[in-house]
Order: C-alpha cells, then structure tokens, then sequence
C-alpha cells in the first residue's frame, strides 16, 4: 500500500512540476504579447497624431517620393495632363493598375489643392491654365 501511495505522490508531484514549467512558458508568452500590443497602440496612436496633424495642417505636406515625382513632370508651362501621360513621363507602366493607381494619387493632391482637375481627367497645377 505504501508502495502505491509513493508511486501516485511521485505522479502527482511529476504532474505538478509539468504544470508549473507549462505555467512559466505561458505567462512568459503572454508577455511578450502584452509587450507587442503595448507597442502597436503607441504606433497606432503615433501614427494617428501625424496623420491629423498632416490633415488639419494649413499647407500639408507631400513627402513621398512618388508624390514628388508626379509634382516634377507638372510646370507651369505644361498643358493639363493625364493620368497616362504621368505614367509616360515617369516612365512607367500604362496598364489600368498604373494609370488607376495614378489617377488616384492626383485625385489625392487635388484634395490636398496641389493640384486642379481642369476637365475630367486632365491635372494642372493650381493657377496654371491650360
């Protein structure tokens, strides 16, 4: 009888050092997560402060290096363009995604008044005429 009760206080303690380890690993894993969450909301909230400091800014900036080139191939001397003839003058595709993601994105400083769409689909800068 002895015999059995060694035996089952041996499983048992087995059993509960087992428990402990798997207790230490999660709490450590759990952490680590606490530990990423914490640093995604302070990104998010980062992030979230510049975009409406962008936003709310009387001359926002475009600082892209995309948005900058777009900005070169428009002069004042330059009639209206397309969304192709920037994919053109970029140099790269004319493909429906290029010229759409274009578009887009002189969609975008026209609501930021870099630009003016003078005519459906034809951009300028703001007080060129075309």
């Amino acid at each position: 009888m002895l015999g059995l009760i060694a035996a089952r206080e041996a499983a048992a303690s087995a059993t509960r050092d087992d428990l402990h380890q798997q207790q230490a690993k999660l709490t450590a894993e759990v952490a680590a997560i606490d530990a990423e969450l914490a640093d995604l909301a302070t990104t998010r909230h980062t992030l979230t402060k510049i975009l409406e400091d962008e936003v709310t800014s009387s001359e926002p900036a475009v600082i892209s290096e995309l948005y900058q080139q777009i900005l070169a191939v428009f002069t004042p001397d330059r009639d209206a363009l397309r969304a192709k003839d920037v994919c053109l003058a970029l140099e790269i595709g004319t493909e429906a995604k290029d010229t759409e993601g274009i578009r887009a994105k002189l969609k975008r400083l026209v609501n930021r008044h870099t630009l003016t769409e003078i005519q459906p689909g034809q951009f300028t800068l703001i007080g060129t005429r075309a």
